[in-house]
């Protein structure tokens, strides 16, 4: 398994260099001013510096849990260029750019790819349900702009699902080269592979990691391998490796944590796990989110404890 640098292939129509993007990565908190809820660069900086000392693959700024909804086109580069610039000859950059325009995320994908980002993750449009068509044409659009591509399969926050059959046809797109598969269905993996064989599978739901690992998925694009990054590339190594039943008991020990990656509150705990672990890349969220309540607050608390407290 690989956990730095990239191997590059040719792509199969244009010659798009394909990254080969084998290996555990977190997809980025951004970490604000508590006073102002400004980007702190800083923080930011020292925390892709600390995951790299510690194995990890990938960055993946401007996601999900990064919270790109509640950011800007400025923002948003900062946040690649800062990443870029810490993980230069060490690891990968691939920056989430996803919204309701295809025209706008042209334009994002084509900064970043001058700014030498390695790739973009990318849900179906935000807005509205979409037909295959649609996927199609919007994945096109894109993947012109010559940066290779990680489809992002997330139903629950897009109402567009990427079945295996739709995967097949993207996968045919010059530049698409892989996806974040958060559908829940780790049965899947084998669909996409056999539907797809040259689009590369990375999990992108924590609590399902191991599985997806034994199942044939090649990365994983984590929430909580930010708090625990050496922890979790044993763990999906071994899948990967088909060692999975070594690592089963730590495994199961994470799920409490892990679970919350999938849940509504998501950013909010995940924030409060890398706080609970001394690093800085936690701390508030941008409204319309607000705090964990004491309840939520002390269930982070105790999963992370059981984590952290189980090993030396």
């Amino acid at each position: 398994m690989h956990r730095r640098g990239c191997t590059i292939r040719h792509g199969p129509a244009k010659g798009i260099p394909v990254t080969d993007f084998a290996g555990v990565h977190v997809a980025l908190t951004t970490p604000f001013d508590p006073a102002t809820l400004e980007v702190d660069l800083a923080r930011f900086r020292d925390h892709c510096t600390w995951l790299l000392d510690e194995g990890i693959t990938g960055l993946f700024p401007n996601g999900s849990l990064g919270e790109y909804e509640s950011l800007s086109g400025e923002e948003r580069r900062g946040l690649w260029r800062a990443a870029v610039e810490v993980a230069r000859g060490r690891g990968l950059v691939v920056s989430g750019l996803s919204g309701p325009s295809s025209r706008a995320i042209c334009d994002l994908a084509d900064q970043a790819r001058q700014d030498g980002v390695d790739g973009a993750m990318v849900l179906p449009p935000t807005n509205h349900p979409s037909t295959p068509d649609e996927l199609l044409a919007h994945y096109r659009a894109i993947a012109e702009v010559g940066l290779p591509i990680i489809v992002y399969n997330n139903p629950f926050s897009t109402r567009t699902d990427l079945t295996p059959d739709i995967l097949a046809k993207l996968a045919a797109i010059d530049g698409v080269v892989g996806v974040k598969e958060f559908s829940g269905d780790v049965r899947r993996i084998s669909e996409i592979i056999e539907r797809a064989p040259d689009l590369q599978v990375l999990c992108g739901a924590d609590d399902l990691a191991l599985e997806s690992a034994v199942m044939g998925a090649t990365g994983w694009i984590g929430g909580f391998t930010g708090s625990f990054p050496r922890r979790t590339i044993e763990v999906f190594a071994a899948g990967v490796n088909g060692n999975a039943a070594t690592v089963l008991d730590d495994y199961r020990r994470m799920l409490p944590a892990l679970r919350w990656d999938t849940g509504p509150r998501f950013v909010q705990a995940i924030k409060l796990a890398i706080d609970l672990v001394g690093r800085p890349g936690g701390g508030v969220t941008r409204p319309p989110r607000l705090a964990l309540d004491e309840e939520g607050h002390a269930a982070v608390t105790a999963a992370v404890d059981a984590i952290a407290g189980s090993r030396p």
